[in-house]
């Protein structure tokens, strides 16, 4: 039942001691203000992080050559290893590996791409019509590469939307334009798009059959793509992902001569890994911002006991007249928690609004490396709010005992 005289009382000590409780609610405040601005910062790291692996497949793995570090079986060490076609069809149909996506890679040396007058400053790549999924892209225009322009050595290009913006500025639609690779014209036959970012997105791709053959690349690869079937959760994801990489990565190996613990010849990449490590990080930080909000709340409640032991200590004299006049020590109990948990309440969700308001207004606005759109689950923090207040009233409640405790003669007392 609503006592306006009790909130009278309770309005009436605020305003007496207004530095004090102003202090007080103001430490309560910060530590849910600092723990829920953690929170978010928290949230964005981890948004920031799914950004950067959502470029490309998440069970997408990457092999690429390199050079040899050790000597082995006689062969000196600085080889620089060459894939061949024969490695990846021998990786996508003799070996017993459960393949979900399939791609590979050859870069023409020493050609030059213009368009016009003007030189293209941009990667030009070989490689298959799968590429496009594994590599998460889309098309704005046109469409991209098939089988057909594989098999019939179609001299044809896929440019991506920034090479579209920054070298077509004229054009309105480049599909139909053509470039010419090492002077040898290729029809332009869609434009592309990262998802994510556009990062990737300066390499020309044709197909790999007309790069191998048309730029004296015979059989030669450069790098060899795969994904992956969804599995029934990360860990398992993971797990796949290393057993596909140590396979493929001590076939490789054996095929070309190179050392098994050298950590040259062959590289590869699973973002899958990476994401594991990048998120498992992120958990900790995580632990670390609620450790660290949540102590800054208990020193602030308790500041709200501390408090309440010094109204109790000011208010013993006309605690004892309430109890000679009849009073209860329940009613003692509930005057003292009233103010504590009015106090820890107000504080509590005037901190909250600030934190919310602030994260709601620079969030999206925020462009830092691995940080995208810091936000907290409102859920998440206005039950921080309630939990707050519980331990407010838990903080006012041995105050509140103690000056029910108190003997009617020691309080009249008391001076």
């Amino acid at each position: 039942m609503f006592d306006i005289e009790r909130w009278q009382e309770i309005f009436d000590t605020i305003s007496k001691n207004k530095l004090r409780t102003f202090l007080t609610g103001l430490s309560v405040a910060s530590g849910i203000f600092i723990l829920v601005i953690l929170l978010g910062f928290g949230q964005g790291m981890q948004n920031g992080i799914a950004q950067e692996f959502e470029g490309d497949a998440a069970t997408s793995i990457w092999v690429w050559t390199q050079t040899t570090q050790k000597e082995y079986k006689g062969l000196n060490p600085g080889r620089q290893i060459q894939f061949r076609n024969e490695d990846y069809t021998t990786i996508v149909d003799k070996m017993d590996l459960n393949i979900d996506g399939k791609s590979k890679f050859y870069r023409p040396r020493g050609i030059t791409a213009t368009y016009g007058n003007d030189v293209l400053f941009y990667q030009v790549l070989g490689t298959t019509p799968e590429v496009q999924f594994i590599e998460n892209e889309y098309i704005v225009s046109g469409r991209f590469l098939n089988n057909a322009d594989e098999e019939q050595v179609r001299k044809v290009a896929i440019i991506s939307a920034k090479i579209k913006r920054e070298a077509f500025k004229n054009v309105e639609n480049p599909v139909g334009e053509i470039i010419r690779i090492s002077n040898i014209p290729f029809t332009i036959v869609g434009i592309y798009k990262e998802r994510g970012n556009d990062q990737e997105e300066d390499r020309i791709f044709i197909p790999i059959k007309t790069a191998q053959m048309v730029f004296n690349g015979a059989d030669k690869l450069d790098n060899l793509s795969f994904t992956l079937p969804a599995a029934e959760n990360f860990d398992a994801a993971v797990a796949e992902s290393v057993a596909f990489k140590s396979e493929v990565e001590t076939f490789l190996k054996q095929k070309h001569s190179i050392a098994p613990d050298d950590q040259g010849g062959v590289g590869i990449y699973s973002p899958m890994e990476e994401a594991k490590r990048y998120y498992s990080l992120i958990t900790n930080i995580k632990l670390f911002f609620w450790f660290v909000g949540v102590c800054t709340i208990i020193a602030g409640v308790v500041g709200v006991s501390n408090i309440m032991l010094i109204v109790v200590k000011e208010r013993t004299k006309e605690i004892g007249i309430r109890k000679a006049l009849g009073a209860k020590p329940w009613s003692i109990i509930g005057m003292i928690l009233h103010e504590s948990i009015f106090v820890t309440a107000i504080s509590g969700f005037t901190g909250l609004i600030l934190s919310m308001g602030l994260l709601e207004i620079i969030g999206p606005n925020i462009e830092v490396d691995y940080i995208v759109n810091p936000s907290v689950n409102f859920n998440i923090a206005l039950a921080t709010v309630f939990l707050l207040v519980i331990a407010g009233a838990i903080a006012g409640f041995f105050p509140a005992w103690r000056a029910a405790t108190i003997h009617t003669i020691d309080a009249l007392r008391d001076d």
